[in-house]
Parts: structure tokens; C-alpha cells; sequence
């Protein structure tokens, strides 16, 4: 694994949610990359999958008619 070094600019709150995690995993403040890190690929990797159902084939035909009815009754069950 080849690391490279950078300077991120955070937000206090996301610093703060950082160090979190951080202290929860590994008992350091110290370990923010290791945990910025995990999150980012864990991101990068649900974005790939996300890009793959968008992209795929459907799994069911739905005609625009059955569509509305269908959004029409979940809509009523919601608001009951």
C-alpha cells in the first residue's frame, strides 16, 4: 500500500465526529486517518454499487400506470 500525505480541511463537526470514532476503534485521537480512510473507501465502494443497480438490468417491467396506482395506495397507507 503506497500512502500519500495530504492536509484536508475539515469542519469542526466532522473533526469532532472523527476523533469519535477514532477513540472508539483504536483508543487514540491519534488514528484519524485510519478511520477517515475506512470511511472514504467505504463510500467509494457503496457508490460502485450504487452506480452498478442504477446501470443494470430491471428486475421487473412496470408500466407508468401500475407505477402511479401503486404510488397512489402506498401514499394513502402513509398518510392513515
Amino acid at each position: 500500500m503506497t500512502e500519500r500525505r495530504t492536509t484536508v480541511v475539515l469542519e469542526k463537526s466532522v473533526y469532532d465526529a472523527l476523533v469519535r470514532e477514532s477513540l472508539e476503534e483504536y483508543n487514540s485521537s491519534k488514528a484519524i486517518s485510519k478511520v477517515l480512510n475506512k470511511l472514504v473507501k467505504k463510500s467509494l465502494a457503496n457508490r460502485d454499487k450504487l452506480r452498478q443497480l442504477i446501470h443494470s438490468k430491471p428486475v421487473a417491467k412496470v408500466t407508468q400506470k401500475e407505477f402511479e396506482s401503486f404510488r397512489h395506495e402506498l401514499s394513502k397507507s402513509v398518510q392513515s
